[in-house]
């Protein structure tokens, strides 16, 4: 990929679980613990949650990704109880529930060993914006897994526009122009790469606004209608990110 002038980065799904959803690796933890439901039964628990944490300001800013973890997995299993999928007793629960977010929590650590090194690698250069889906505490997850290669980040909790909305992406757009002091003549959307898992949520919108994309291919929700025609690149490794733009 030539010519390229900046790069938005996708957090959630790509830069901590190499393209891996997170219903995915939240599931891998349930079956590792041992929790008896079948995985259409989680996956309700897991859209009921990500609902409540949208709703409701379960998360501060000071919270780490380990407590975000434990706080997203007491909420799915307390679900599946609340719904009595899953007879226990609240100690049991409670302490798979913790396994749980400990496990994706070393999944995560795990795959940063490699995403961190690329992402530092292309901080050498390029500007780099970080665009999610979030919380509100994304700098203090940045921070914790010494992620601050960003010179902005474009938060949903905190700038009020949430993915798939194009308006994010133009945000990031925008940010880059910013800390660049250039403008759209000299960094035109086309010289922006945009990096992310999703197809619906990051590589349409992106390209939408006129911006390039590589699509880190791998194993999502199961409800999308892909065209592969749309991404400019596709790849299956966060690993394989750098040498595109060799």
């Amino acid at each position: 990929m030539k010519d390229i002038k900046g790069i938005i980065f996708d957090y959630g799904g790509t830069i901590d679980t190499n393209s891996l959803h997170w219903s995915e690796v939240l599931w891998e933890g349930y079956e590792h613990v041992g929790v008896p439901v079948s995985k259409e039964e989680f996956r309700t628990s897991y859209v009921f949650a990500e609902r409540a944490l949208a709703k409701h300001p379960y998360i501060k800013p000071e919270h780490n990704f380990l407590d975000l973890l434990i706080i997203k997995c007491d909420l799915e299993t307390g679900d599946l109880v609340e719904r009595k999928i899953w007879n226990t007793t609240e100690e049991d629960r409670k302490a798979k529930s913790d396994a749980i977010a400990h496990y994706c929590y070393d999944y995560v650590l795990n795959v940063l060993k490699t995403s961190r090194e690329v992402i530092e690698r292309l901080s050498k250069r390029y500007p780099l914006v970080l665009v999610s889906n979030f919380y509100g505490n994304i700098q203090t997850i940045l921070k914790d897994f010494k992620l601050e290669y960003f010179q902005d980040i474009i938060e949903s909790a905190v700038v009020g526009v949430r993915k798939p909305n194009p308006k994010i992406f133009q945000l990031g757009v925008d940010a880059l122009r910013k800390v660049t002091n250039t403008d759209d003549k000299t960094m035109p959307a086309d010289s922006i790469v945009v990096v992310g898992d999703s197809f619906s949520k990051d590589i349409v919108p992106a390209n939408s606004i006129g911006c390039k994309t590589v699509w880190i291919k791998g194993k999502g929700w199961g409800n999308e209608e892909i065209d592969e025609s749309v991404p400019t690149k596709i790849i299956t490794d966060i690993a394989n990110l750098y040498d595109l733009f060799a």
